[in-house]
């Protein structure tokens, strides 16, 4: 990707009553994970985007009138979110106690951010920005995102307290975005580089780590965080195609939706479940829940260190962050 990936999304993209209805899909059972898909009903695309530790779901959705929505997804019922004057919603985020954060486009095509309490809107811009867009906040409503300064640069901007703070990963070039914030103030999301390439990034303590995910072409987005540290996310390979990651103690591995054509994970949560989209004639929603860990067998048991690393099972992790 010669460009930031999500940056690109959300300027491309934009009162209705709500709705309720469960998850669509039946529930697919691959990796030690079983998926369901999320489609809010009579949409043409669905994006699952926001998860907190109760299992809520925040995402959007564009309808048959071609109109982008956002919605909640709780106790198996949807309900549509649409902030005022707005032409497009995104909800994007919400926390364990239910506040909802997202973006908007006005009519005159502009970006702004929202927080939704109680069912109550309340908007918000970077001081001096042309584009605000909030991604990711935790349980102590702090907020993070991206916003657009009058020279057209993207940064990373961090909401505290009511205050705004600036962050830029040091060696960005084409702009940095924060994604997601845990209760720990950890942050992750992703940076563009002099060559256009595309990579995750972490802050923790003040000190920024890059994240690539092995082997990947040139993207990785680091898209989710959790309160004990799991990253979730996606990257391209070789071929170009877009895979979901988890990032846990340093291993990386893959998780995509069974059959699809390119998979994002968008959240993770204290209990391991996930959120994300997936391509499948179309655009479908996701949330997987971890199953068990399956014990070994007394054949492996006894096999290992003696029978060296078996056809069928998983390489080791390649790298750490």
């Amino acid at each position: 990707m010669k460009q930031l990936l999500s940056l690109v999304a959300c300027l491309a993209l934009a009162a209705s009553n709500p709705m309720t209805s469960v998850a669509q899909g039946s529930p697919i059972a691959t990796a030690n994970f079983t998926f369901t898909t999320i489609d809010f009903p009579g949409a043409t695309l669905t994006r699952a985007i926001g998860l907190n530790d109760r299992g809520d779901i925040v995402g959007d959705y564009i309808d048959a009138g071609r109109v982008r929505h956002g919605y909640l997804l709780s106790g198996g019922m949807f309900s549509s979110i649409d902030a005022p004057g707005a032409v497009q919603t995104r909800a994007l985020a919400i926390n364990n106690a239910g506040v909802i954060g997202g973006r908007f486009f006005d009519s005159g095509g502009v970006s702004h951010s929202f927080f939704l309490r109680q069912g109550i809107f309340t908007t918000f811009d970077v001081p001096g920005a042309i584009f605000t867009a909030l991604q990711g906040m935790n349980d102590l409503n702090q907020a993070v995102g991206v916003y657009i300064d009058s020279a057209g640069n993207a940064h990373c901007f961090l909401l505290s307290a009511g205050n705004f703070t600036t962050i830029d990963f040091p060696a960005a070039v084409t702009g940095t975005i924060a994604h997601t914030i845990n209760d720990q103030g950890q942050i992750a999301g992703e940076w563009g580089d002099a060559a256009g390439n595309t990579h995750g990034f972490l802050l923790s303590g003040g000190t920024f780590t890059r994240i690539d995910f092995p082997g990947a072409l040139d993207t990785t987005a680091a898209l989710g965080i959790s309160n004990n540290g799991q990253i979730v996310g996606t990257y391209d390979d070789t071929n170009g195609a877009f895979h979901g990651f988890r990032l846990i103690a340093g291993a990386f591995s893959t998780l995509d939706f069974p059959n699809g054509f390119g998979t994002q994970i968008s959240r993770v949560n204290e209990a391991g479940q996930l959120v994300g989209f997936y391509f499948q004639g179309g655009q479908h929603g996701f949330f997987a829940t971890p199953g068990p860990v399956q014990k070994p067998s007394k054949a492996d048991t006894a096999c290992r260190g003696k029978c060296g690393r078996r056809a069928g099972v998983l390489p080791d992790a390649e790298s750490e962050i």
